[in-house]
């Protein structure tokens, strides 16, 4: 039977109480990361997490031997390329996500390099004056010429595509120019967490439109509980106050009298009474009614205006009304 150094049992068993003492373990790639960013990052991750980096064979049996206490956490050795580490952390595996890319720093691009985004020039002055430079921006491709005395980029110009190699003599002239095109960070490539293991393309979330997604949830079922007079905590005051506009209006029109009522239905009883009395000859009218008629606007007009008038207000309350009880609710869920 072959002999196992025993550091490296020692370190099989580290990693393996790494695992166990905490509830999300995720595989990192550390490669192309300078020391000192890296040093940096650790202190940025001091209290959330731990990273640790080992062989990858070592780390491979730690998940073997932890597999039967923490299920399908072996399925982390898939995803084990570039220079692997281990990271622990109680975080759930999206906000662990977040901070690793947020962790993240523009770097100088270097030869062989694979480009992850496009790299584009941008038109303009290069800061740079006539020179050797100028024939440096032409061998690889880029517009450029004399300006008033500088060098300058005639139009912007496509460089190097995602996914294509710089070369020795791109990222060169891109690291004269000042252009860092190239992110450097830790990388996740996979988490687990309660017995599933989420990749990082399932961990990349917009922020902005989740929110929006979940607002515009709310304010839906808002609604439909409402129309659908459905009670619950975020809309039952705003059910209760369209069921007493309705019962009021209903009142108006069927001209019950009520507290709530009474001076509505005398006003609009007056209203009528003056229109009427305005559809008389002169002389029909008692000296009381002309005086009236002499101080109000013509009684057909007001009517209806204030007919229109008590529509709008009544619609106006009933929107303010769902959209105070709709932002109150929204509050409430998202503090």
């Amino acid at each position: 039977m072959a002999h196992v150094a025993e550091w490296k049992k020692e370190e099989v068993k580290e990693l393996e109480d790494l695992i166990n003492s905490h509830e999300v373990i995720g595989i990192v790639d550390l490669l192309n990361i300078p020391a000192k960013q890296l040093q940096e990052m650790r202190k940025s991750l001091n209290g959330k997490a731990v990273i640790r980096m080992s062989k990858k064979n070592l780390i491979d049996l730690a998940l073997e031997d932890c597999n039967a206490d923490k299920n399908n956490i072996v399925d982390l050795s898939e995803y084990m390329d570039g220079q692997v580490a281990l990271i622990a952390t109680e975080m759930n595996p999206f906000k662990l996500y977040k901070i690793l890319e947020n962790s993240k720093t523009a770097a100088p691009a270097k030869a062989g390099s694979i480009a992850t985004d496009d790299i584009v020039i941008p038109e303009g002055d290069t800061g740079f004056e006539p020179g050797p430079f100028l024939g440096e921006l032409q061998k690889i491709g880029i517009p450029a010429k004399i300006d008033k005395g500088k060098i300058v980029v005639s139009k912007e110009h496509l460089l190097v595509k995602a996914g294509e190699e710089i070369s020795k003599d791109v990222a060169s002239t891109l690291t004269r120019m000042d252009i860092n095109p190239m992110e450097v960070g830790i990388d996740l490539k996979a988490v687990y967490e309660d017995a599933d293991v989420y990749l990082s393309e399932v961990l990349a979330i917009d922020d902005e439109k989740t929110l929006a997604d979940i607002q515009g949830a709310f304010l839906n079922a808002f609604n439909l509980s409402v129309n659908a007079a459905i009670p619950t905590k975020e809309t039952i005051s705003t059910i209760i106050k369209l069921a007493n506009t309705k019962a009021f209006n209903l009142a108006i029109e069927a001209g019950d009298i009520n507290s709530k009522t009474s001076d509505l239905l005398i006003a609009l009883a007056q209203s009528k009474m003056l229109a009427l009395a305005s559809a008389l000859v002169e002389d029909a009218l008692s000296d009381a009614l002309k005086d009236k008629l002499a101080n109000v606007p013509a009684p057909t007009e007001t009517v209806e205006a204030e007919e229109k008038e008590e529509e709008v207000e009544e619609e106006e309350e009933e929107e303010e009304a769902s959209e105070e009880e709709a932002a109150a609710g929204l509050g409430a869920l998202f503090g």
